[in-house]
């Protein structure tokens, strides 16, 4: 059965869909079949992935039943390594669907046709808590956080971690948190290491021991419309990937669920008594 992951983080900048695009593209390299789905408007993954189409086969296409859903897919440069892009009507779905019974499983109705096909599909989610994101998520079974190594990224994720404990228990679904991953850290910065340390110290979940680097070739490797793994595959920002990707392939079976009755409190506590407390 494949492993469906969401990609999500209510904030932007934080190396979502760098992370998205980039880890599926390492996991497909070593044979895996992998479909990234691109579930945000902005459709950066799609771009990152040379997509240059006519915009009708869309993931909104495919979500409303105006194509179906093999029609949407797209191959990458890489072997076993397909996505389905996205567009600006997605965001249209979110006022058309507001009335629409069971609007929050479109996602997961479409997908149902498809992951008996591959080992592995990524979510790469809008960055908001939207009625888009509750579909993607409730269209997964697992959820991976990236992390900015700054004090902003950390405010937020107790509203985020709600959401994923509401839906796990308000809609009965089994939505696990693979783990945390931390972006754009800097090994010689003060407040990468606190920021990682905070995150290792009080995140209910796991943390990914691999650290993603600030890296000039990450940031360029999308304006050529490769992953990092075809556009830099020996600079620091592949070394990070590839051994991220080694830890989600690792992860046989994911730890038991922490308590969350103190979620917020200790999330909301990050900072509180002194973020460059020694």
């Amino acid at each position: 059965m494949a492993r469906v992951i969401a990609v999500c983080n209510q904030k932007g900048g934080v190396g979502k869909t760098t992370t998205t695009v980039n880890l599926g593209a390492f996991i497909a390299s070593i044979g895996k079949k992998v479909l990234l789905v691109d579930f945000d408007p902005q459709a950066n993954a799609s771009s990152a992935l040379g997509h240059i189409g006519d915009g009708h086969r869309t993931i909104y296409h495919g979500i409303v039943g105006q194509v179906e859903p093999l029609e949407t897919i797209r191959p990458t440069q890489i072997e076993n390594y397909h996505y389905i892009p996205s567009g600006p009507h997605l965001s249209g779905a979110m006022v058309e669907l507001v009335n629409v019974d069971e609007r929050e499983f479109f996602l997961k109705k479409f997908l149902d046709r498809l992951v008996a096909s591959y080992d592995y599909v990524f979510i790469d989610l809008p960055p908001s808590l939207s009625l888009l994101t509750i579909n993607g998520l409730l269209a997964s079974n697992e959820v991976i956080i990236p992390v900015q190594a700054e004090y902003y990224s950390l405010e937020g994720l107790s509203q985020l971690l709600e959401t994923i404990e509401m839906i796990k228990s308000n809609m009965s679904h089994e939505l696990k948190v693979a783990g945390a991953v931390i972006t754009m850290f800097d090994r010689w910065e003060q407040l990468s290491q606190e920021v990682a340390k905070n995150l290792r110290a009080n995140f209910p979940y796991p943390v990914f021991e691999t650290e993603i680097p600030r890296s000039v070739h990450l940031a360029e490797a999308p304006s050529f419309n490769q992953p990092i793994s075809i556009y830099a595959p020996n600079s620091a920002g592949a070394g990070a990937y590839r051994s991220l990707a080694n830890e989600v392939l690792r992860q046989v079976s994911l730890p038991a669920e922490p308590n969350l009755q103190n979620i917020k409190e200790d999330i909301d506590s990050f900072g509180e008594e002194g973020y460059f407390a020694a």
